[in-house]
Formats: C-alpha cells, sequence, structure tokens
C-alpha cells in the first residue's frame, strides 16, 4: 500500500548553498564571582590572564607575585554567528569555564574577542550571565546542585563588528541543497519549479542540489528566492528504518516499516543454580573430623514461547498490536526484528545505536 504523498514547502525541504552561520570562539575572564572561581593556585593560565589584563590597565604585577583570586574565573566562549549579520547586530554567546570554578552564577564577562576559523575578529563579547541552576554546601560537605553551574548565557552578549561575505548575490545561478538527500525529491523539486517559473529555470544537480538560474540584482534575487521558498513539492517517502538503541531498549519503527511472509516465536529460557553446603558432624569419641560436604540443585525453568506470524505487507500498526498482546518487552521486540532482518523477512534498514 502506497504512502498519501503531502506537499511540503521547499524552505523545509532545502537551504541556499553558502548562506549558513559561522562558529565564533574566544578566551575571556569572568569577574565579580562570590568565592566560587579558580583556584589560582592549580590554574597558572587565570593567574597569567590576570596579569595580562592589568597590564594593559597600566597596572604592573610582580613577577614573583601569585594573587590568591577566588572571584575570577577563565572561560572559554561560543557563539554562532548567523548568515547576512551587519556590524552592530547583537548575538547570544555561551560561556564555559575551562578552569576549576565551581560556579559561574552571578559573573559578569569582560570584553572578550570572538574569532572565526581564519582567526579574524567577528564580535566582542561582554556583560552579565544567566546561570540555569543553583548549588549550596554546608559546612560539613554535604551539598546539592541543580543543573550545571558552570555553563552560562548572556543574551544578546556581543556585538557584531565584522559581516561574513556570502556568495547569495553573485554569479547567475543559486543551488538549493536537500535537507535529506533524495533523487526522487530533487528531480519533483525542479520540476515544480519549472512549472511556476518557467521551463529550464530548474536542473537537478545530484541527489542534494538543485541550481537554478536567478535574476542578477540583489532586491530581483531576494524577491525570486522568496518566490521560490512558499512553492509547494511533493517530498520523497521516507526510506523504511529500524532504529534500535540496545543500551535504553528504546526502538523506533518507521511509518512505511512492511514485512514479508514469515512466523517468528521467541521466548525466555532461565537456568537457576543453587548451592547448599552441609556440615557432617561425626559422633563423640568417634575420631573423625568434621567435614562440608557440598550440595547443590540445577533447575531449568522455559517460559512459554510467543508464536507471531505476519502476512504478506504487514504494517507497523500490526506488528507493534501483535507484540503488545502478548505482553513483549522492549528487549523481546528487539530480538523479534533482528530475527527478521537475518531471514530476510524485515523489508526496512535496521539501525542500531
Amino acid at each position: 500500500m502506497s504512502v498519501p504523498a503531502q506537499a511540503e514547502k521547499v524552505r523545509n525541504l532545502a537551504s541556499i548553498a553558502g548562506v549558513r552561520s559561522n562558529q565564533l570562539v574566544g578566551y575571556g575572564l569572568v569577574v565579580g564571582l562570590d568565592g566560587t572561581g579558580d583556584q589560582t593556585s592549580q590554574t597558572p593560565f587565570t593567574i597569567q590572564s590576570i596579569k595580562n589584563m592589568l597590564l594593559q590597565f597600566g597596572v604592573s604585577v610582580p613577577a614573583d607575585t601569585n594573587p590568591q583570586l577566588k572571584n575570577v574565573a577563565a572561560v572559554m566562549v561560543s557563539a554562532s554567528l548567523p548568515p547576512f549579520s551587519k556590524p552592530g547586530q547583537h548575538i547570544d554567546v555561551t560561556v564555559s569555564s575551562i578552569g576549576n570554578a565551581k560556579s559561574l552564577r552571578g559573573g559578569t564577562l569582560l570584553m572578550t574577542p570572538l574569532r572565526g576559523a581564519n582567526g579574524q575578529v567577528y564580535a566582542l563579547a561582554q556583560g552579565n550571565m544567566v546561570v540555569g541552576g543553583y548549588g549550596a554546601q554546608g559546612a560539613s560537605g554535604s551539598s546539592t546542585q541543580v543543573n550545571t553551574l558552570t555553563v552560562g548565557l548572556i543574551p544578546n552578549g556581543a556585538s557584531v563588528e565584522r559581516s561574513v561575505p556570502t556568495p547569495f548575490d553573485h554569479g547567475q545561478y543559486i543551488t538549493l541543497d536537500l535537507n535529506t538527500p533524495s533523487f526522487t525529491t530533487a528531480a519533483r523539486m525542479a520540476r515544480a519549479i519549472n512549472q511556476a517559473a518557467g521551463p529550464n529555470t530548474a536542473e537537478p544537480m545530484d541527489a542534494t542540489s538543485v541550481r537554478v538560474t536567478a535574476p542578477a540584482k540583489a532586491g530581483q534575487r531576494v524577491a525570486f528566492v522568496s518566490f521560490l521558498e512558499n512553492l509547494e513539492v511533493n517530498p520523497a517517502a521516507p526510506r523504511a528504518r529500524v532504529v534500535v538503541n540496545a543500551r535504553t531498549g528504546t526502538v523506533i519503527i518507521g511509518s512505511n516499516v512492511r514485512v514479508l511472509p514469515a512466523a517468528v516465536a521467541h521466548g525466555n529460557l532461565t537456568v537457576t543454580i543453587s548451592e547448599n553446603p552441609q556440615v557432617s558432624q561425626p559422633s563423640a569419641l568417634s575420631g573423625g573430623q568434621t567435614t562440608v560436604t557440598p550440595s547443590s540443585s540445577v533447575s531449568a525453568k522455559q517460559q512459554k514461547a510467543h508464536a507471531f506470524v505476519f502476512k504478506p505487507g504487514t504494517s507497523l500498526d500490526s506488528i507493534v498490536r501483535a507484540i503488545n498482546q502478548v505482553g513483549a518487552t522492549p528487549d523481546d521486540l528487539i530480538a523479534i526484528l533482528e530475527a527478521l532482518k537475518k531471514a530476510g523477512a524485515l523489508k526496512a534498514q535496521l539501525v542500531v545505536i
């Protein structure tokens, strides 16, 4: 039985090649902590950073001085620079401790340059952090904690200083990259664009990319991409797949999974071995010795096997219903699916994670 097609907009199926976010990272200092910062005796890089910072403000710390600060923590700052970001706009940043600070709650991040993969500075981060958690510790050493206290967020905490050029407004074409590679979806998308924008406007390049002829002017190209994003395409049906998490016993079965005619019997065999040593005590004045004699008992118990008969084209609902009726566990379901796969009766990809 075929799966009914459901139209999706192009913007939900593909993205424009080259229009992407860029990762930024930087090293900085968080100050103003309430005694929960780095233990500077164990984190020499924190002391070095403090000395370098103070030197920029004209404060010289003697080389043989080791300030024992508890309100400072060395951190790594990370952010994602969205496409088309312009100087002056703000982005969120994440601050993570790299030393042995106990908590960043209540701290303030000092101005930190954020660099891209090419080493250039694209944003400057600074501000008060929001830490989604709390912790408390008593004098006896007992403590409690909710969430992670060494990672914080600064909403709009970085200002963009440099924009990243994109190939969006260059060249004769734009390329639509499918989120899920599929030859069928690529062909259908190109056909829908040609029907709406004219013949030979779009051409599928492979299972991932569709090349589209676009206007040269930036304003016209923006309007054209907006038009493309709202076109509706019937994507290809997803591949039949069964995902099994062997650690947690979680099984996810796609709605289009089918099986060939098969019969599966599944049961459990439990073998129990008990040791009951006996003490042999000789009678008085017999001259014998007390000894321990082994005594073992072995029992085997086999649960009633459950037989499952699947007809041709049996669907997900039928499989789950049959297994639930006999009270099978997730482990039983995993064993049944593996047996069907080995027998060649499972018409789906079995993925074990």
